[in-house]
């Protein structure tokens, strides 16, 4: 991609600190930053709100939840903050329900089609950031470094946990770690677009390293 955008795609599970490297990644390059899992957490949240069910294999509604996606009216504000249809709902697709919502949406392939062409279009100069869970391997395959950050279910579920409890938010911690690996197992045996690290990705684990020191080996392999 020399004579293209350039693009750093971040991959991994939840809970290994995708979206927090990602966004002190744009920041420091001033690049965009694509969080490609809110799109899917949108898509979940808008199917709850119209009743429609994520649970069912019948193709009438999956072609409904295929339909929400395709005509998904949200904007990302530039300060932060994500609305849809109008309404403010960051802290609504931040819960684990929403989290556990979006995996099931993105194990569908019409969804994914129909995400596909939008966080394309994020894809501007000077570059982007892009995090998600088949970025380097979907998405954006031609990218310029592709990183794949992975950590253990318990350390993903203290994270989460210590997050919670820090809200004033009631959890168990071993419902956590059941959930989480519970979607693990989705995403990475899900038909389209599986969980996985790219080929040619630099796979970093996390478990025992702070935000900073991720962020520093994510720099240094991007100077690299």
């Amino acid at each position: 991609m020399s004579d293209a955008i350039p693009v750093i795609t971040l991959d991994g599970p939840g809970g290994v600190g995708k979206g927090t490297i990602s966004a002190l990644l744009a920041e420091k390059l001033g690049w965009h930053y694509l969080d490609s899992g809110a799109l899917y957490r949108l898509t979940g949240l808008a199917c709850v709100q119209k009743g429609i069910s994520l649970d069912s294999d019948a193709q009438e509604d999956q072609n409904k939840v295929a339909q929400v996606a395709q005509n998904l009216e949200v904007k990302f504000l530039p300060r932060g903050g994500i609305l849809l249809e109008g309404r403010e709902v960051e802290a609504l697709i931040r819960t684990e329900t929403a989290g556990n919502n979006a995996s099931k949406v993105a194990a569908i392939p019409m969804v994914r089609d129909a995400l596909f062409k939008r966080q394309k279009d994020f894809l501007q100069t000077p570059g982007l950031v892009a995090d998600g869970r088949d970025m380097g391997t979907t998405i954006f395959p031609e990218a310029n470094l592709k990183i794949f950050l992975t950590a253990s279910p318990e350390e993903r579920a203290k994270r989460r946990y210590k997050q919670l409890i820090e809200k004033e938010i009631n959890v168990n911690l071993q419902n956590l770690i059941a959930e989480i690996q519970e979607r693990d197992e989705r995403d990475m045996n899900r038909s389209a677009s599986p969980l996985k690290a790219a080929y040619d990705a630099h796979t970093i684990d996390t478990s025992t390293l702070s935000i900073d020191e991720v962020f520093q080996e994510v720099m240094r392999l991007y100077k690299k």
